[in-house]
């Protein structure tokens, strides 16, 4: 369910209750476009995340901490000196839009009391974070700002006058059985109900049009005009059930399959609807929220953060591929060379038959009884026809062996330059993603940045592979190279299993247990985890190799993450990810 005017109303429910009268003692700005307000109130200590993310804009109390840059940004400044210590006053929701008004009462320079209110826009890529001086109503400034180049409707500059963003909808707690008809036949007659609904009335996303409908026992995609008079009253009625006593029906919830390792949506109603999904309720909507958004807020920054990345992976591995096919091409040129030394020895045993300056002669080939012809040069004698063609076998030969070691090389390159994009493609955490980016660094990928001397924080040092559970044995699956390294160099027992899928990037999986006491049924599982977590996860019969630990080594010069084996057997699995999804993933 998207963050629409229910789910905000439910969060300015919460937030009042534990808000309003409280403290700000501390403003962070994590991100560029989300601030974070630590505030006492009562004794009880709380952190406001407020967030003007262009994919997940959102607000709601946090219990997670991030880490902030060591220069705040300006508008993160701007706000400590204008809000710093302030008391709130009032938190509103603005009719039922997406809308959050936070009132605070704070000092002026000269220590007079002043007004301030800092406005919270939950719209898609046009989310802001505003502050504006009360009762002028003037902007100091925004996280985000908005000149006539962007919008020629809405400035938002400081000193312009804050202006509500256009709504032309209409609020769904106002409407008498009246209005709500006549709405309905003005409405375009052809389009459906549920559209109907989500166009007409303010803070009514997709799904809980749907929700509407199906309290209603209206179908969803109904046409408008073939509406009854029954039907319109029923949906009146279902809509001043749910709107004109929001409070009541706040339920947050959320839905997911029947392990909760995958999470389908979340509503701050009971959707009726959702009733062939898991449920899992949450007494604070904020709680709720933030499990949701934890993971989805995670992977949009770092598919933002990744996109340089895997362009600079990907021209490298373009450029590796075509140098590839380059040596490839040499090579062959090498491998024809063979024909120099027949040549030259044909010569050298015909020589008594030859004369200086033929420009050819046929010879009997005693390799494969045929004659051949060779060309020979003019300006030369037979024995120095002959020595010149050992001598381009010669080079020839060279070449072969030269290019044979440089293939070796590139291909290993690709090997490596793949791995990286499927680890990037699994990264889940921005820690995961950060170990990425490092042992590029460390191998000369990129650049580093900020100070060399810098330290790394402990817990930063290696996040936690994936720990899977099965006939209660410990299946562990790495997400990058320095997982895998660790998993299969420092973790795993000798005896313990190891996995890898063949010949393809993929993770390192360990299996907790002795090699010769794992069953068939415990193989499979762990084989489709290496599958899955591979480059091939999206094919059919994958081959997935697997031997005792103590058959894995790392011979000097390898990167991170890359190894030989031995003693290795070999099974083949179809994984999907239903299948993979019924697992017990547990959380550390």
């Amino acid at each position: 369910m998207p963050y629409d005017g229910i789910t905000t109303f439910c969060v300015v429910e919460e937030i009042k209750n534990k808000l309003i009268q409280g403290k700000i003692n501390k403003i962070y700005q994590p991100e560029s476009d989300e601030i974070i307000l630590n505030i006492s109130n009562k004794g009880n200590k709380y952190s406001l995340l407020l967030s003007a993310n262009n994919n997940n804009p959102r607000v709601y109390l946090t219990n997670k901490t991030k880490n902030n840059p060591l220069a705040p940004p300006m508008f993160c400044m701007l706000l400590r000196k204008n809000l710093q210590n302030a008391v709130i006053l009032d938190i509103s929701q603005v009719s039922l839009d997406r809308i959050i008004e936070i009132t605070l009462n704070s000092k002026n320079e000269l220590g007079d009391n002043v007004t301030k209110k800092l406005i919270v826009e939950i719209m898609g890529r046009h989310s802001n974070i505003i502050l504006i001086n009360e009762p002028e109503n003037t902007i100091i400034d925004s996280i985000k700002r908005v000149g006539t180049n962007i919008s020629s409707y809405r400035e938002v500059l400081p000193g312009k006058q804050y202006v509500n963003p256009p709504q032309s909808k209409r609020d769904p707690r106002e409407m008498d059985l009246e209005s709500f008809i006549s709405i309905i036949d003005l409405y375009k007659q052809n389009k459906a109900t549920h559209k109907f609904v989500m166009d007409s009335f303010i803070g009514v996303s997709p799904p809980l049009a749907h929700e509407i409908c199906h309290r209603a026992k209206i179908s969803s995609d109904t046409l408008v005009g073939s509406l009854s008079e029954e039907n319109k009253l029923k949906l009146f009625e279902t809509f001043t059930a749910l709107f004109n006593n929001l409070t009541h029906h706040m339920k947050p919830i959320m839905y997911t399959n029947h392990n909760k390792s995958k999470i389908y949506d979340f509503s701050a109603i009971a959707f009726t609807y959702y009733e062939l999904y898991d449920i899992q309720n949450y007494e604070s909507i904020s709680i709720l929220l933030e499990e949701y958004y934890y993971l989805k807020d995670n992977l949009s920054r770092i598919k933002n953060r990744a996109s340089s990345i895997m362009q600079m992976l990907n021209n490298k591995l373009d450029r590796n591929y075509n140098k590839k096919s380059k040596q490839l091409d040499e090579l062959q040129k090498a491998h024809d060379s063979e024909i120099y030394r027949k040549y030259g020895e044909l010569i050298t045993s015909n020589i008594y038959l030859l004369k200086q300056g033929q420009q050819s002669t046929v010879l009997l080939d005693y390799y494969t009884g045929v004659d051949i012809e060779i060309p020979l040069s003019i300006q030369l004698s037979p024995s120095q026809n002959a020595q010149k063609y050992f001598k381009k076998y010669n080079k020839g030969k060279r070449a072969k062996e030269y290019l044979e070691e440089q293939i070796a090389i590139t291909e290993d390159e690709i090997y490596y330059l793949e791995s990286q994009i499927d680890n990037v493609n699994k990264c889940s955490e921005i820690n995961e993603f950060n170990e990425i980016k490092e042992e590029l660094i460390e191998n000369g990928y990129l650049k580093p940045q900020g100070s060399k001397n810098k330290k790394k924080k402990k817990e930063d040092v290696l996040s936690q592979p994936l720990k899977y559970v099965f006939n209660n044995v410990e299946i562990y699956v790495g997400k990058n190279n320095k997982q895998n390294e660790y998993l299969t160099m420092k973790f795993a027992s000798k005896t313990d299993l190891w996995l890898h899928v063949k010949d393809a990037p993929g993770s390192h999986v360990i299996i907790k247990k002795d090699y010769d006491k794992v069953d068939e049924k415990l193989v499979y599982t762990a084989a489709l985890l290496a599958a899955y977590y591979s480059k091939l996860r999206n094919s059919s019969n994958i081959p997935v190799d697997f031997t005792a630990v103590k058959y894995v080594k790392k011979p000097k010069g390898l990167k991170t993450g890359m190894v030989i084996y031995t003693d290795q057997k070999t099974v083949y699995v179809t994984p999907n990810e239903e299948e993979i999804l019924s697992l017990d993933l547990i959380k550390y």
